[in-house]
Formats: C-alpha cells, sequence, structure tokens
C-alpha cells in the first residue's frame, strides 16, 4: 500500500519532540513512552489564523488541567509549552491556514508497566504542525448515530483531554462503514453526548441545544458558541438533547478547532435543513477569529 501524504505541502514540515525539531520522516517516539504502552497522554488541537494562536491561553489550561487529572509529575509550565510552540512554527513558516497537534505523554517508562512509578524522565512533549484547512465541508455534513456510547464521568471524566480514543475511534469506524462524515455518540442514557470528534448543537424554533458536560467534552469551540449565542440574543440550552429532538430540529451543526462550525446535512439518512441560525452562529465565530488570539512573536 502506498502512503499518500493529504497535503503534499506538509511532506517537509519539521516536529518538535522534547527540546529538538526533527524532519518528519524522523520524528520518533520511544517503545517505552507511555503512548505507546497505554494511550497515556494529553493532547489539545490549536488552529493559527493570519499570525495569530486562536484560543491558545484556553487550549493550554485546559492541557494542564488534563495532566493534573492524571496526576503526571513535572508537568511544563505553560510560557514553556507556549515558547516550544512559537519556535516550532517558526522554523515551519507558519502564519496562516495552520491546524497543530500538541500532545503531552506521561513520557518514557524504565520498563513496559502500567504503574506511573516506572516513568522516570518526565513527560513528552510532541508539537506536530501541520497546513490543514478545517476538515468538514462547509455545504453540510451526513451522521449516523453510533452504537457505541460515550463514557460517563462515573467511568472516564470527559473533562480529562486524554488520548486514549478507542470508543471515538470505534465510532468513526462506523462512520466509515456507512459511507458518512462522522457518527453521533449517545451517553448510557440514549442522549446524545457528542459526534466521535465534534461537539454538537440543534436549532429549534430559533433557539439553540446543545448536550450538557457529563459524557460530553468540554469543547472550548464548544463553550465560545454557547458565550456568543447569548451575547447576540440567541436562546442557548444546555442540557438533555433527544435523538427524537434531532430529528425533528430545524437546523443541526457542530463545531471544533479542526472544523469550526459545520452544519449537519442528514442524520440516520433524514434531511436536516440549514438556516439562518447556523449561518449567524459562522459568521459570529468567523469575526473572532479574525480578531482574537495570541499574536505570533516573529
Amino acid at each position: 500500500m502506498t502512503a499518500k501524504i493529504p497535503f503534499q505541502e506538509n511532506e517537509n514540515i519539521k516536529i518538535y519532540i522534547d527540546g529538538k525539531l526533527y524532519p518528519r520522516e524522523e520524528a520518533r517516539i520511544s517503545v517505552f513512552d507511555s503512548l505507546v504502552q497505554g494511550g497515556d497522554g494529553v493532547w489539545e488541537g490549536l488552529r493559527v489564523y493570519d499570525g495569530r494562536v486562536f484560543l491558545l491561553d484556553e487550549h493550554l489550561e485546559r492541557l494542564i488541567d488534563s495532566a493534573k487529572a492524571m496526576a503526571f509529575e513535572n508537568i511544563p509550565e505553560t510560557e514553556a509549552i507556549k515558547s516550544a510552540l512559537f519556535e516550532t512554527l517558526e522554523a515551519n513558516d507558519m502564519r496562516d491556514k495552520v491546524h497543530v497537534r500538541l500532545t503531552l505523554s506521561r513520557g518514557k517508562k524504565v520498563t513496559s508497566g502500567m504503574s506511573p512509578h516506572w516513568n522516570q524522565y518526565g513527560p513528552t512533549l510532541i508539537i506536530i504542525p501541520e497546513w490543514k484547512p478545517p476538515v468538514f465541508d462547509k455545504s453540510g455534513v451526513k451522521l449516523i448515530t453510533s452504537s457505541v456510547r460515550r463514557n460517563p464521568p462515573s467511568c472516564l471524566d470527559s473533562r480529562i483531554h486524554h488520548n486514549n480514543l478507542i470508543n471515538n475511534i470505534l465510532a468513526k469506524v462506523e462512520a466509515n462503514l456507512a459511507g458518512v462524515d462522522d457518527a453521533i455518540m449517545l451517553d448510557l442514557d440514549g442522549y446524545v453526548a457528542e459526534t466521535n470528534a465534534t461537539n454538537f448543537f440543534i436549532v429549534k424554533s430559533g433557539a439553540l441545544a446543545t448536550p450538557s458536560l457529563g459524557a460530553c467534552t468540554p469543547g472550548l469551540t464548544r463553550q465560545l458558541i454557547i458565550d456568543l449565542a447569548r451575547e447576540n440574543d440567541i436562546p442557548c440550552r444546555e442540557g438533555n438533547v433527544s435523538m427524537a429532538e434531532v430529528y425533528a430540529a430545524d437546523e443541526a451543526f457542530i463545531t471544533g478547532t479542526m472544523g469550526e462550525v459545520t452544519p449537519i446535512s442528514s442524520i440516520d439518512g433524514r434531511e436536516i435543513g440549514q438556516g439562518s441560525i447556523t449561518s449567524e452562529i459562522r459568521k459570529l465565530f468567523r469575526q473572532k477569529t479574525e480578531l482574537e488570539g495570541q499574536k505570533l512573536p516573529f
């Protein structure tokens, strides 16, 4: 099988691993790293717009909070992570239309094993910058409902933005096999949690509704959309959202760093309308990205 890089300009990118920059094909972590041993890490997706990293402080706060919840030791300071990020972007001459995958693992172990007491090297910081536009077609995405459920906080708290993403991957496999873009994942009570990769909103009679936090990941784009809606007199409810409500929605959209704000065209074969509220939310989001974010120092 011949591998094909989606965007050829990413063929020669430099990737940051623990203080060093490596050409893409030379970027490696140890087979003893906790990411390899058990998916034991936390991560963030960042987007760069016109020389600014959007919601950078919020992303780094969530990264460090997640690392603390996982009981990482010797967590890097925020300014050290920022410095590494800026160094990586400058080395790649990246200032716009860029997505960054930032990962912090528990680090390398001295021997294979589950216990963190074998982690004696400190966390591993990985920064992968890529030229990458939003992943979804803005004309709308098609979804199915997955048979795979999202973990409740009693099993694994979704406030921890961790690398152990097997449920999400299995849901995405179902979406791929069904020939659609992504899959809605329900909580254990049968209410909507989110999709395998994004947060989820519906519109009914001019008002937004989105699943409450629990099995739902506390997405930063999700929170921004809630704030923008309330600032602009668009009613927004956080709470249980049933699939019956979803099928009856006037509009629906998904949110996330990778996909921004993307309308939904169909769910389980049922067509979903696209209308003025989604368009207004997309406009308000775009205005934010055009004006806000941490300026790059180069």
